[in-house]
């Protein structure tokens, strides 16, 4: 449990500044399936869906804690969007996978320095076990900044970037967890339910 030790009307007054830019455009917002449920400081909670499904499907609920905030970026978790609480990594229901292109040097004869692009998927959401509270991995988010494996990339070093905006955490969810979504995947597994036994004739 994190405790507010900034003055809180410095970061009250941040985190109205991020409702009030959504909802500049809360009505695009929704049309993109965007849904704001929850905002009293310092938690906000959106459910996003899919709305280029039919019917479009919920997707995921996003909790934002702006505690701190902007001295300490925002938490970030996708959460059930109707218990709140935060998925497991095994219960996610998106990845955030982004396609990362690169160059791959291979040895060909007569070609020195050849080489392939290539396109490799990682994945956003991340965690050393399924059983743990995967956490989004970019720069804005708290749970980037405080991993040991990020020291290097402080978070005073995208403060005055606007990383930790509201919608631009939300910008990136859609990106790699919503707009993918172009259909259904139905599994039709038969399962046999026992043996059907006529009656026999007397």
């Amino acid at each position: 449990m994190v405790h507010q030790y900034v003055d809180e009307r410095v970061s009250r007054a941040k985190f109205e500044r991020e409702l009030e830019e959504f909802h500049s455009l809360e009505s695009e917002y929704r049309r993109r399936g965007w849904l704001l449920v929850e905002a009293d400081f310092p938690i906000v909670i959106v459910v996003m869906a899919a709305p280029q499904l039919n019917p479009p499907p919920i997707v995921t609920g996003v909790a934002f804690d702006y505690t701190n905030y902007d001295l300490e970026p925002p938490s970030v978790h996708l959460v059930n969007p109707f218990t709140l609480e935060p998925y497991l990594a095994k219960q996610l229901p998106t990845t955030l996978n982004r396609a990362i292109s690169g160059l791959q040097q291979i040895a060909v004869p007569g070609f020195p320095g050849g080489g392939i692009r290539i396109n490799q998927i990682q994945p956003l959401m991340v965690s050393h076990s399924p059983d743990e509270v995967p956490f989004i991995c970019i720069a804005g988010v708290r749970e980037y900044h405080s991993h040991p494996a990020h020291t290097g990339d402080a978070w005073e070093l995208h403060r005055m970037t606007g990383a930790g905006r509201l919608v631009r955490l939300l910008e990136v969810i859609h990106k790699y967890g919503i707009e993918p979504i172009q259909r259904y995947a139905v599994q039709l597994t038969p399962q046999v339910a026992g043996f059907e036994s006529p009656v026999a004739p007397e």
